[in-house]
């Protein structure tokens, strides 16, 4: 019953759509109708600008370590945390709030590891800022923070079984929602970082 309403409040959290609500409350824009249409962090950079952006960031990290933190912070464990941790990103990814669409759940995913184990948070960071700078790809990134994520979270767990299975998980996740992207690199019509915006606000 634990690892079922673990997963539950996770997701009910996971689910809010702040990129949405950031977006339609604050800057009076439909995120979705601006950029690629996702709600997460990138896209808000682009239709919101970087206070935006750095707000849905924050806040969409904080979705996916605050469930994790919690199951720890209790006592339950590192199998309800993980299980917690999958949920967030779930209700991210597939918000029913959005009809089942949202982000691409890589800052709800990181957030979510930093809980489990900060070191293996600080490996998934830094690679995304290495991917990213490398090639000037956000998914590029994302790609490489989330493919070194199970690998550090096994290491710095002990070889956490439950820890790794979710960063596995995350990383499936991750390439299944990137699709496009992956399309696009592949074409070579992938949208490069850019710090300008349509909305600039600092």
């Amino acid at each position: 019953m634990i690892y079922f309403l673990a997963f539950i409040v996770a997701f009910a959290v996971g689910s809010i759509p702040f990129g949405y609500l950031i977006g339609r409350f604050v800057y009076r824009v439909d995120i979705r109708e601006h950029g690629s249409g996702n709600i997460g962090a990138m896209n808000a950079l682009r239709a919101l600008g970087k206070v935006g952006a750095a707000a849905v960031l924050l806040l969409d990290a904080i979705k996916g370590f605050a469930p994790a933190f919690a199951a720890l912070a209790f006592g339950y464990g590192d199998v309800v945390a993980s299980i917690a941790a999958g949920g967030s990103v779930l209700g991210h990814c597939f918000s029913p709030w959005l009809r089942g669409r949202g982000g691409k759940g890589v800052a709800t995913s990181f957030g979510a590891i930093i809980a489990l184990n900060p070191y293996a948070g600080v490996i998934a960071i830094l690679g995304w800022i290495a991917g990213a700078l490398a090639t000037q790809y956000s998914s590029v990134g994302s790609f490489f923070g989330s493919l070194l994520a199970p690998v550090a979270l096994y290491i710095f767990s002990g070889g956490s079984l439950a820890e790794t299975l979710y960063g596995l998980f995350a990383l499936a996740i991750i390439l299944v929602t990137h699709r496009e992207n992956i399309a696009r690199l592949r074409d070579g019509s992938e949208n490069p970082i850019s710090l300008s915006a349509r909305h600039e606000q600092e």
